[in-house]
Protein backbone atom coordinates (compact mmCIF):
# COMPACT_ATOMS: atom_id res chain seq x y z
CA UNK A 1 0.00 0.00 0.00
CA UNK A 2 1.68 3.09 -1.00
CA UNK A 3 1.80 5.89 1.20
CA UNK A 4 0.91 8.70 -1.63
CA UNK A 5 -2.91 6.90 -2.22
CA UNK A 6 -3.61 7.97 1.45
CA UNK A 7 -2.46 11.58 2.76
CA UNK A 8 -0.69 11.09 6.51
CA UNK A 9 -3.41 12.02 9.04
CA UNK A 10 -2.81 15.48 10.96
CA UNK A 11 -3.15 13.91 14.44
CA UNK A 12 -2.11 10.36 15.49
CA UNK A 13 -3.11 9.16 18.67
CA UNK A 14 -1.07 6.45 20.06
CA UNK A 15 -2.98 4.00 22.81
CA UNK A 16 0.21 2.05 25.36
CA UNK A 17 0.06 0.58 28.40
CA UNK A 18 1.36 3.34 31.49
CA UNK A 19 4.49 0.45 32.42
CA UNK A 20 7.85 1.80 32.14
CA UNK A 21 8.45 0.06 29.28
CA UNK A 22 5.05 0.11 27.45
CA UNK A 23 5.58 3.77 27.55
CA UNK A 24 9.43 3.45 26.47
CA UNK A 25 8.19 1.57 23.39
CA UNK A 26 5.53 4.16 22.63
CA UNK A 27 7.68 6.75 22.86
CA UNK A 28 9.83 5.23 20.77
CA UNK A 29 7.10 5.02 17.64
CA UNK A 30 6.07 8.61 18.56
CA UNK A 31 9.26 9.70 17.87
CA UNK A 32 10.01 7.67 14.84
CA UNK A 33 6.26 8.71 13.30
CA UNK A 34 7.33 12.86 14.35
CA UNK A 35 10.50 12.01 12.48
CA UNK A 36 8.83 11.04 9.39
CA UNK A 37 5.78 13.23 9.65
CA UNK A 38 6.75 16.50 10.89
CA UNK A 39 3.24 18.11 9.86
CA UNK A 40 1.63 15.08 11.98
CA UNK A 41 0.89 16.06 15.94
CA UNK A 42 1.80 12.87 17.60
CA UNK A 43 0.52 11.60 21.22
CA UNK A 44 0.16 9.39 23.88
CA UNK A 45 -2.80 7.87 25.40
CA UNK A 46 -1.48 6.50 28.36
CA UNK A 47 -3.93 3.47 30.12
CA UNK A 48 -4.48 1.32 33.28
CA UNK A 49 -5.06 -2.28 31.74
CA UNK A 50 -6.52 -5.20 33.07
CA UNK A 51 -3.41 -6.55 33.16
CA UNK A 52 -1.27 -4.47 35.08
CA UNK A 53 -4.27 -4.68 37.76
CA UNK A 54 -4.31 -7.92 38.68
CA UNK A 55 -1.24 -8.64 40.08
CA UNK A 56 -1.49 -11.42 43.03
CA UNK A 57 -2.35 -13.86 40.57
CA UNK A 58 -0.31 -15.39 37.22
CA UNK A 59 -1.54 -14.96 33.93
CA UNK A 60 -2.38 -18.06 33.08
CA UNK A 61 -5.22 -18.25 35.81
CA UNK A 62 -6.68 -14.87 35.31
CA UNK A 63 -7.11 -15.11 31.21
CA UNK A 64 -3.71 -14.54 29.61
CA UNK A 65 -1.63 -12.19 28.02
CA UNK A 66 -4.87 -10.82 26.04
CA UNK A 67 -5.47 -8.76 29.21
CA UNK A 68 -2.74 -6.45 28.44
CA UNK A 69 -4.34 -5.01 24.99
CA UNK A 70 -7.64 -5.37 25.45
CA UNK A 71 -8.52 -1.51 26.54
CA UNK A 72 -6.40 -0.37 24.00
CA UNK A 73 -8.23 -2.34 21.16
CA UNK A 74 -11.58 -0.59 22.79
CA UNK A 75 -9.85 2.63 22.24
CA UNK A 76 -8.94 1.93 19.11
CA UNK A 77 -12.52 1.17 18.32
CA UNK A 78 -13.92 4.32 20.00
CA UNK A 79 -11.78 6.08 18.01
CA UNK A 80 -9.70 7.44 20.93
CA UNK A 81 -6.62 6.60 19.68
CA UNK A 82 -5.37 5.62 15.94
CA UNK A 83 -2.43 2.91 16.74
CA UNK A 84 -1.17 1.00 19.96
CA UNK A 85 2.11 -0.03 20.35
CA UNK A 86 2.69 -3.59 22.06
CA UNK A 87 5.50 -6.10 23.06
CA UNK A 88 4.32 -8.56 20.17
CA UNK A 89 4.58 -11.72 22.99
CA UNK A 90 1.80 -10.37 24.78
CA UNK A 91 -0.39 -9.92 21.58
CA UNK A 92 -3.04 -12.93 21.22
CA UNK A 93 -3.03 -15.28 18.28
CA UNK A 94 -6.26 -14.28 16.83
CA UNK A 95 -6.40 -10.69 16.97
CA UNK A 96 -10.46 -9.32 16.94
CA UNK A 97 -12.35 -9.10 13.49
CA UNK A 98 -11.75 -5.81 12.48
CA UNK A 99 -7.81 -5.17 13.70
CA UNK A 100 -4.79 -5.66 11.91
CA UNK A 101 -1.14 -5.79 12.58
CA UNK A 102 -0.18 -2.91 10.89
CA UNK A 103 3.45 -2.78 11.23
CA UNK A 104 5.79 -5.04 13.32
CA UNK A 105 9.23 -3.15 14.01
CA UNK A 106 12.75 -4.98 14.21
CA UNK A 107 13.33 -7.55 16.59
CA UNK A 108 15.57 -6.12 19.96
CA UNK A 109 17.55 -9.20 21.73
CA UNK A 110 15.14 -11.70 21.91
CA UNK A 111 17.18 -14.09 24.86
CA UNK A 112 15.99 -14.28 28.19
CA UNK A 113 18.38 -12.46 30.73
CA UNK A 114 19.80 -14.58 33.73
CA UNK A 115 19.36 -11.81 36.11
CA UNK A 116 21.16 -11.89 40.06
CA UNK A 117 23.07 -10.08 42.65
CA UNK A 118 24.73 -12.89 43.38
CA UNK A 119 25.52 -15.18 40.87
CA UNK A 120 26.90 -14.89 37.27
CA UNK A 121 24.81 -18.05 36.15
CA UNK A 122 21.95 -20.56 36.36
CA UNK A 123 24.67 -23.24 36.61
CA UNK A 124 26.36 -20.99 39.58
CA UNK A 125 23.21 -21.57 42.06
CA UNK A 126 23.09 -23.92 44.59
CA UNK A 127 20.07 -26.82 44.92
CA UNK A 128 17.43 -24.97 46.82
CA UNK A 129 17.48 -21.19 45.51
CA UNK A 130 15.04 -19.36 44.54
CA UNK A 131 14.15 -18.42 41.04
CA UNK A 132 11.67 -15.88 40.00
CA UNK A 133 9.44 -15.99 36.56
CA UNK A 134 5.99 -15.06 35.77
CA UNK A 135 6.72 -17.47 32.54
CA UNK A 136 5.57 -21.27 32.24
CA UNK A 137 7.94 -21.06 28.73
CA UNK A 138 10.79 -20.26 31.00
CA UNK A 139 9.45 -22.27 34.22
CA UNK A 140 9.32 -25.46 32.12
CA UNK A 141 12.57 -24.93 30.85
CA UNK A 142 14.14 -24.77 33.91
CA UNK A 143 12.70 -27.79 35.48
CA UNK A 144 14.27 -29.59 32.61
CA UNK A 145 17.36 -28.60 33.16
CA UNK A 146 17.68 -27.79 36.62
CA UNK A 147 15.03 -29.61 38.69
CA UNK A 148 17.23 -28.89 41.98
CA UNK A 149 16.01 -25.28 41.78
CA UNK A 150 12.78 -23.82 42.96
CA UNK A 151 10.80 -21.89 40.91
CA UNK A 152 8.48 -19.60 41.85
CA UNK A 153 5.88 -16.76 40.35
CA UNK A 154 7.17 -13.49 39.53
CA UNK A 155 4.40 -10.75 38.70
CA UNK A 156 4.75 -7.57 38.09
CA UNK A 157 6.88 -4.50 36.30
CA UNK A 158 10.28 -4.99 35.24
CA UNK A 159 10.77 -2.32 37.74
CA UNK A 160 8.88 -4.27 40.46
CA UNK A 161 10.39 -7.70 39.53
CA UNK A 162 13.83 -6.15 40.07
CA UNK A 163 12.90 -4.73 43.18
CA UNK A 164 11.91 -8.13 44.59
CA UNK A 165 15.34 -9.76 43.57
CA UNK A 166 16.94 -6.37 45.29
CA UNK A 167 15.04 -7.25 48.95
CA UNK A 168 16.10 -11.02 48.71
CA UNK A 169 12.92 -12.27 47.28
CA UNK A 170 14.64 -14.14 44.96
CA UNK A 171 18.07 -15.74 44.50
CA UNK A 172 17.96 -15.14 40.71
CA UNK A 173 14.89 -13.94 38.17
CA UNK A 174 14.21 -14.44 34.76
CA UNK A 175 13.25 -11.42 32.37
CA UNK A 176 13.42 -10.44 28.82
CA UNK A 177 16.61 -9.01 27.92
CA UNK A 178 15.14 -6.86 25.33
CA UNK A 179 13.14 -4.62 28.11
CA UNK A 180 16.17 -4.93 30.22
CA UNK A 181 17.82 -3.08 27.14
CA UNK A 182 15.24 -0.51 26.31
CA UNK A 183 14.63 0.58 30.03
CA UNK A 184 18.89 1.03 30.32
CA UNK A 185 19.05 -1.45 32.85
CA UNK A 186 21.10 -3.79 30.35
CA UNK A 187 24.07 -3.45 33.25
CA UNK A 188 21.55 -5.95 35.63
CA UNK A 189 21.65 -8.71 33.16
CA UNK A 190 24.23 -11.38 34.43
CA UNK A 191 24.06 -13.64 31.39
CA UNK A 192 22.22 -13.89 28.52
CA UNK A 193 21.13 -17.30 27.95
CA UNK A 194 21.59 -19.16 25.33
CA UNK A 195 18.21 -19.91 22.58
CA UNK A 196 19.57 -23.18 22.86
CA UNK A 197 19.26 -22.91 26.45
CA UNK A 198 15.57 -21.34 26.99
CA UNK A 199 14.23 -20.91 23.88
CA UNK A 200 12.22 -17.25 23.45
CA UNK A 201 8.77 -16.59 23.47
CA UNK A 202 6.86 -16.31 20.74
CA UNK A 203 7.55 -12.55 19.33
CA UNK A 204 9.94 -12.02 22.07
CA UNK A 205 11.71 -8.51 21.35
CA UNK A 206 9.68 -7.61 18.77
CA UNK A 207 7.33 -4.64 18.91
CA UNK A 208 3.47 -4.81 17.17
CA UNK A 209 1.77 -1.78 15.99
CA UNK A 210 -1.91 -2.42 15.88
CA UNK A 211 -5.17 -0.20 14.45
CA UNK A 212 -8.59 -0.53 12.70
CA UNK A 213 -8.63 -2.77 9.87
CA UNK A 214 -10.88 0.07 8.30
CA UNK A 215 -7.78 2.61 8.98
CA UNK A 216 -5.81 2.28 5.51
CA UNK A 217 -4.52 5.65 6.29
CA UNK A 218 -2.84 4.66 9.44
CA UNK A 219 -1.60 1.53 7.79
CA UNK A 220 -0.07 3.46 5.11
CA UNK A 221 1.87 5.71 7.40
CA UNK A 222 3.06 3.06 9.72
CA UNK A 223 5.09 1.41 6.61
CA UNK A 224 8.38 2.88 7.24
CA UNK A 225 8.66 1.19 10.24
CA UNK A 226 7.40 -2.35 9.13
CA UNK A 227 10.78 -4.67 9.28
CA UNK A 228 9.91 -7.55 6.80
CA UNK A 229 12.48 -9.95 7.76
CA UNK A 230 11.84 -9.70 11.81
CA UNK A 231 7.99 -9.68 10.13
CA UNK A 232 8.64 -13.14 8.21
CA UNK A 233 10.26 -14.70 11.88
CA UNK A 234 7.44 -13.39 13.54
CA UNK A 235 4.78 -14.54 11.83
CA UNK A 236 6.47 -18.12 11.42
CA UNK A 237 6.22 -17.90 15.32
CA UNK A 238 2.81 -17.04 15.38
CA UNK A 239 1.44 -19.46 12.98
CA UNK A 240 2.83 -22.35 14.96
CA UNK A 241 1.31 -21.02 18.01
CA UNK A 242 -1.84 -20.50 16.45
CA UNK A 243 -1.63 -23.89 15.48
CA UNK A 244 -1.07 -25.50 19.01
CA UNK A 245 -3.83 -22.49 20.31
CA UNK A 246 -0.94 -21.40 22.32
CA UNK A 247 -1.69 -19.10 25.62
CA UNK A 248 -0.15 -18.97 28.89
CA UNK A 249 -1.47 -21.72 30.17
CA UNK A 250 0.91 -23.72 27.88
CA UNK A 251 4.63 -23.76 28.15
CA UNK A 252 5.62 -22.90 24.87
CA UNK A 253 8.44 -21.58 22.85
CA UNK A 254 8.80 -20.66 19.47
CA UNK A 255 11.91 -18.28 17.77
CA UNK A 256 12.33 -17.88 13.98
CA UNK A 257 15.96 -16.78 12.71
CA UNK A 258 16.94 -15.68 9.13
CA UNK A 259 19.66 -17.39 7.64
CA UNK A 260 22.85 -15.96 5.91
CA UNK A 261 21.71 -17.93 2.87
CA UNK A 262 18.17 -16.64 2.92
CA UNK A 263 16.27 -19.59 4.23
CA UNK A 264 14.58 -19.04 7.90
CA UNK A 265 15.36 -21.25 10.36
CA UNK A 266 12.44 -22.57 13.09
CA UNK A 267 12.53 -24.29 16.05
CA UNK A 268 9.58 -24.98 18.78
CA UNK A 269 8.94 -26.48 21.87
CA UNK A 270 5.53 -27.47 24.18
CA UNK A 271 6.35 -29.12 27.47
CA UNK A 272 4.77 -30.01 30.60
CA UNK A 273 4.74 -27.26 33.32
CA UNK A 274 7.32 -29.65 35.61
CA UNK A 275 9.51 -29.76 32.81
CA UNK A 276 9.75 -33.55 32.38
CA UNK A 277 8.37 -34.24 29.01
CA UNK A 278 9.95 -31.70 27.07
CA UNK A 279 9.03 -32.08 22.81
CA UNK A 280 10.81 -30.29 20.24
CA UNK A 281 10.97 -29.87 16.56
CA UNK A 282 13.16 -27.95 14.54
CA UNK A 283 12.87 -27.21 10.39
CA UNK A 284 13.81 -24.75 7.60
CA UNK A 285 11.97 -22.88 4.98
CA UNK A 286 11.59 -19.23 3.28
CA UNK A 287 11.02 -15.62 4.22
CA UNK A 288 8.65 -16.00 1.38
CA UNK A 289 6.16 -18.08 3.60
CA UNK A 290 6.82 -18.14 6.93
CA UNK A 291 3.65 -18.97 8.03
CA UNK A 292 4.13 -22.61 6.02
CA UNK A 293 7.09 -22.69 7.75
CA UNK A 294 5.74 -22.18 11.48
CA UNK A 295 2.96 -24.65 10.77
CA UNK A 296 5.07 -27.56 9.62
CA UNK A 297 6.81 -27.22 13.15
CA UNK A 298 3.86 -27.14 14.83
CA UNK A 299 2.64 -30.49 12.74
CA UNK A 300 5.88 -31.88 13.98
CA UNK A 301 5.02 -31.72 17.50
CA UNK A 302 1.37 -32.96 17.63
CA UNK A 303 3.30 -35.94 15.75
CA UNK A 304 4.95 -35.96 19.09
CA UNK A 305 2.04 -36.30 21.30
CA UNK A 306 2.16 -32.17 21.93
CA UNK A 307 -1.75 -32.57 21.38
CA UNK A 308 -2.38 -34.32 24.52
CA UNK A 309 -0.39 -32.07 26.50
CA UNK A 310 -2.37 -29.76 25.35
CA UNK A 311 -4.82 -31.51 26.26
CA UNK A 312 -4.26 -32.17 29.60
CA UNK A 313 -2.93 -29.00 30.64
CA UNK A 314 -6.68 -26.97 29.04
CA UNK A 315 -8.88 -29.16 30.69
Amino acid sequence: MSQTSHPVPARLIIASRESALAMWQAEHIRDRLRALYPQTEVSILGMTTQGDQILDVTLSKIGGKGLFVKELETALEDGRADLAVHSLKDVPMLLPEGFALAAIGEREDPRDAFVSNQYASLAELPAGSVVGTSSLRRESQLRARFPHLIIQPLRGNVQTRLRKLDEGQYAAIILAAAGLKRLGLGDRIRTEITSEDSLPAVGQGALGIECRADRADVIAALQPLHHAETAACVLAERAMSRRLAGSCQVPLGGFAEAQTDGTLRMRGFVATPDGKRMLRSEALGTLEDPEYLGEQVAEALLAQGAGEILAALND
